[in-house]
This record gives structure tokens, C-alpha cells and sequence, in this order.
């Protein structure tokens, strides 16, 4: 009974990064409650590879939270770092909300611009004009600090939405890719994730604000 537990807990969390995306006649398409993403295989996994950080740095200057850096790491993400710088230089993100925070799992996740404004109850659920992003899984485990790639139960559904893990999550390891990793502000990220929430629901009870993404020389940040 107690595998049996462990193994519904861990499905359970791994569908805590799901989300609706854009499908291609661009009406949003809900993911199906009880489906638990696959794992990726051996054979399209990056193994060994030490991260090398991008020339510049991701910087999300919070309204209320203070600011959050991030390297980025093109050598085990390609697609998902273009993507990411992309949607940056375009200020895709800009005006968004943090719209998902889950202190027992140790997350919080953004990257919606539905969150920009609308029913907040469709946050979560937006995607960018662009199409989804292949799935690049690596043996980079989730650690205090990485960023990942928030996807729908298609291991290629990732499009722009993002996720910090603030603690260890095996659970995630080589199922949702990882692009990068938090060098300052982690602990504004904790505090982030400590914040009240909406009941029976994961969202923030006071808007999150992202005032800015920006991309800045990493060597600005020790």
C-alpha cells in the first residue's frame, strides 16, 4: 500500500506543471485531470554535460519582491534559451504574473500572459504566437534554483511558461527540461512562494507583479 501511495503522490506533482496551451486552430485546449506526463527514455536525454552560462542573464524585476537573476544555459537548452531570450526582447513578459506558488512542492511558476489581466481563473492557461518547444531533457537534476519549462502532458508542449524549483524535486527530474538556474535573488523567489494564496487555489492572493524581464551582461552578477 505504501508503493502504491508513493507512486499517486508522485504522479500528482509531476502534474502540478502541466498547463492549457494554445492548440494550433488557437483555442485552448485543457489537460485531462489523472494523465501524468511521460518520462523521458534513456536515449533522448543529454547526460554529462556540465552547464554553460549564456553571455547574458535573464533579470525579472518583481513590483513588490525585488528582482530575481537567472543564467541561462544554451549548451543543455538550446530551443528553450532562444525561445526564452526571444520572448524577453520582445517584453512578452513584461506586465505578467508569478500566478502559481506551492510552498510544499517548493515552486513558483510564471510566464502567462493571460496573467497580464482577465479572469483570473484562466491563469496558467496561455501560451505565445509561437509554436511549442521540443522537449531537450537533461540529467541536471532539480535543486534550489533551477528554472524549468512548464509544458502541457505532451513532452513537447512547452511554449513560454516557466517554473523555479526552491527545493529538490526528483520528482521532475528528466521530465520537464531545464534551462537555467537562479545566481541572485532566491531568496525574493522564497518569499514569493510564502505568499497567501486565494482559497483552494494556488494563486496569490495579492497580484504578483513581473515589472520587467530583462537580458543583462551575466557577467553583471557574481
Amino acid at each position: 500500500m505504501k508503493t502504491v501511495a508513493n507512486t499517486i503522490s508522485i504522479a500528482l506533482i509531476v502534474m502540478v506543471f502541466t498547463f492549457s496551451a494554445c492548440s494550433e486552430n488557437n483555442s485552448n485546449t485543457a489537460t485531462k485531470p489523472g494523465d501524468a506526463p511521460k518520462p523521458a527514455t534513456a536515449s533522448n536525454v543529454k547526460s554529462g554535460v556540465k552547464p554553460v552560462a549564456d553571455s547574458q542573464a535573464a533579470v525579472i524585476e518583481t513590483a513588490d519582491y525585488g528582482r530575481i537573476v537567472i543564467e541561462l544555459y544554451p549548451n543543455i537548452a538550446p530551443q528553450h534559451v532562444e525561445r526564452f531570450k526571444k520572448l524577453i526582447s520582445e517584453k512578452f513578459y513584461d506586465g505578467t504574473a508569478i500566478h502559481r506558488i506551492d510552498p510544499n512542492l517548493g515552486i513558483i511558476q510564471g510566464g502567462d500572459p493571460l496573467s497580464k489581466g482577465g479572469d483570473p481563473r484562466m491563469w496558467g492557461t496561455g501560451s505565445s504566437p509561437y509554436p511549442n518547444v521540443p522537449a531537450e531533457f537533461s540529467d541536471i537534476p532539480y535543486d534550489r534554483g533551477t528554472l524549468g519549462a512548464a509544458r502541457t502532458q505532451d513532452i513537447n508542449g512547452a511554449n513560454c511558461q516557466w517554473f523555479i524549483t526552491l527545493k529538490k524535486q526528483p520528482a521532475f527530474d528528466q521530465k520537464y527540461t531545464v534551462f537555467g538556474k537562479v545566481v541572485d535573488g532566491i531568496k525574493n523567489s522564497e518569499v514569493i512562494m510564502m505568499a497567501p494564496t486565494q482559497e483552494g487555489s494556488e494563486r496569490p492572493s495579492d497580484k504578483v507583479l513581473i515589472k520587467s524581464v530583462t537580458l543583462q551582461p551575466r557577467s553583471n552578477f557574481p
